[in-house]
């Protein structure tokens, strides 16, 4: 039962490093690239966000006092 599990862990970490040499890992340039783009666009998005509370923060008040 032993030898069983232990041939099978070995095998699932072989076919990981199988997958892993199938990968293909992006240039640095791609990499520093989306990291920008996704920087941005979550900046730009949280901006949004808190335009929108800011506004709804604001008209609650107004409607409050």
């Amino acid at each position: 039962m032993a030898a069983a599990k232990k041939t099978r862990f070995l095998s699932f970490f072989k076919e990981i490093f199988q997958e892993l040499k199938k990968v293909v890992w992006p240039t640095r340039e791609q990499l520093v690239k989306n990291t920008v783009t996704v920087v941005t666009v979550c900046i730009i998005i949280g901006l949004i966000i808190w335009m929108f509370d800011w506004g709804l923060s604001s008209l609650v008040n107004l409607l409050l006092k």
